[in-house]
């Protein structure tokens, strides 16, 4: 069995519907869990890897940064989205040469910043990887969304063409698209795509939460109810592989 799959559990789940945790098949294609954060979440209970995140500047001070810090032989995300959040290539840089690389004194492995897939993201990421070249990351991330499951292959193809030297993981992706078929038929072809291709290491579907996060999203690619309980597609990616629709 190929496992690449990484659970994306919004850490409003940590509060609002913990025990669903004991409803996740970790026996199957997904293996790991996200939640944005660099604390692990309670109710994971030590059942799979947790994948910290550094998400933004702010994580680089604090009990954030001192969780990071204390973390040992882990797979630690850089960033997310920092081309929209204000921070310059040279700022991650910097912080990225001084302060993330020692984290691998500790067994990490480290992931670049997962930025948009659009031109602004494109820009800012190639900018970062040619100033921390003497330190390069372990894996390079990727996010996707959109409606064409052939455009999302594309997308990380060409990201892996231009960083050939690391394995990706897509860090998000999901369809855009707004009915439920749809979103099925992006979600089989791409997650099959990927359990096949071996330069891509991970990948997770956005997202496990109760609500939609923002009118970008797709309610459709939603993996939870608003009850907590989980949706027909989170049980496709618990289970299935291959997927089928």
């Amino acid at each position: 069995m190929i496992q690449k799959r990484c659970l994306l559990w919004d850490y409003t789940n940590t509060n609002n519907c913990p025990s669903q945790m004991d409803q996740v098949n970790f026996n199957g294609p997904m293996h790991s869990v996200s939640n944005w954060n660099a604390w692990t979440p309670p109710e994971l209970k030590g059942r799979a890897p947790f994948r910290p995140m550094i998400h933004d500047a702010g994580k680089l001070s604090g009990n954030d940064w001192a969780i990071n810090q204390g973390t040992q032989n882990s797979i630690i995300h850089y960033f997310n989205e920092p081309e929209r959040n204000g921070i310059s290539t040279q700022q991650a840089a910097d912080a990225w040469n001084s302060q993330v690389v020692p984290l691998r004194n500790q067994g990490n492995k480290l992931v670049s910043p997962s930025c948009a897939g659009d031109e602004a993201g494109h820009a800012w990421i190639a900018d970062f990887m040619s100033k921390i070249a003497a330190n390069p990351p372990d894996y390079f991330g990727v996010h996707y969304y959109g409606p064409d499951g052939n455009a999302a292959i594309q997308e990380i193809q060409n990201m892996h063409n231009l960083y050939p030297n690391q394995p990706i993981i897509v860090s998000e992706i999901a369809s855009t698209a707004q009915d439920l078929p749809s979103v099925v038929g992006f979600t089989v072809q791409v997650a099959n795509w990927m359990d096949s291709t071996d330069y891509v290491f991970e990948y997770g579907f956005f997202g496990c939460m109760e609500h939609v996060a923002d009118n970008f999203v797709s309610p459709a690619a939603q993996l939870m109810n608003p009850d907590g309980s989980f949706k027909d597609l989170m049980y496709k990616l618990m289970f299935d592989q291959p997927m089928h629709t």
